[in-house]
């Protein structure tokens, strides 16, 4: 096959029938890298971000965490997180952008009981009941529903005197027991909790559960949920989107409870979280 040829400029020779090669393009640099963060960096705090532009993977300490179209995301740190993380973000053009984290520690309320041993050990009734309410809890942490609350500034469900707060800890006789996983706000039975930021609802307990008695869960999107505990009435359904400011449930003293009052608590993934650092602090009573 011959070679058709033309004079015009520099152009190259081409095959009759050939397609001719288009030409080298380089890709569209990107902007300068950087990440934007704002939040609380610290054990049982929370953290929204927005990634560097082009980024097509986030991961926290090797997980990978959503990104929203807008780039925008949402990490936190568990209550015992260690002293450092490292944020990853992976870009279009195959660069990477590393942003070492300091979480800082925070000093817990401590109460160390010498002379008082540990809680007793659970007796058959709780060993046969707790399996299946803790599978219901862990299958609503699981769902993952499209939903916007965890842009918001969170408000507090219900106002008043803090009777327990987040991290609190016992040492029985040298051995510690279990951390105090949420916020506790004192408030008479009946009186009405609302929606701290928006949601869906992923778990309206119909019955009393053995320790949280009525327990309701709310997903607030990219992993972060609410659990109200020991509440006399839930006012909303499994499944039933609601708004910041809702009403959703009444104070009360179901499960284990000494007195009527809200028990908040937060979850990211697998790590707790102080629902005051999200709040802020409390106004009105």
């Amino acid at each position: 096959m011959g070679l058709l040829t033309a004079c015009v400029g520099d152009a190259q020779p081409v095959a009759v029938g050939a397609v001719a090669p288009l030409p080298m393009t380089q890709p569209e640099p990107l902007p300068p890298a950087r990440f934007v963060l704002e939040g609380a960096m610290t054990q049982g705090g929370v953290v929204l971000g927005t990634a560097p532009t082009g980024t097509v993977r986030l991961r926290l300490d090797g997980q990978d965490v959503v990104v929203a179209r807008d780039g925008r995301f949402l990490i936190a740190f568990d209550r015992d997180a260690a002293p450092a993380a490292r944020l990853v973000a992976t870009r279009s053009d195959g660069s990477s952008v590393v942003e070492a984290l300091a979480v800082s520690p925070r000093a817990w309320r401590i109460e160390r009981l010498d002379t008082l041993p540990k809680q007793p050990q659970p007796d058959a009734e709780f060993v046969r009941l707790r399996p299946p309410e803790l599978a219901q809890i862990n299958g609503a942490r699981a769902q993952d529903n499209a939903v916007d609350g965890w842009r918001q500034r969170f408000v507090w469900p219900a106002t008043g005197r803090i009777s327990g707060l987040f991290g609190a800890q016992r040492i029985y006789k040298g051995e510690p027991g279990a951390y105090h996983s949420g916020v506790d706000v004192a408030k008479p039975a009946g009186a009405p909790i609302v929606a701290p930021a928006d949601g869906v609802v992923i778990l309206a307990a119909d019955h009393p559960f053995t320790l949280e008695g009525n327990l309701l869960m709310l997903d607030h999107g990219m992993g972060l949920n609410s659990a109200f505990l020991h509440l006399s009435r839930i006012a909303v359904r499994p499944g039933q989107r609601v708004r910041q400011g809702d009403v959703i449930g009444y104070v009360g003293s179901t499960g284990r409870a000494t007195g009527p009052h809200l028990h908040w608590g937060m979850k990211w993934r697998g790590a707790r979280l102080d629902p005051l650092l999200l709040a802020g602090a409390m106004g009105g009573g």
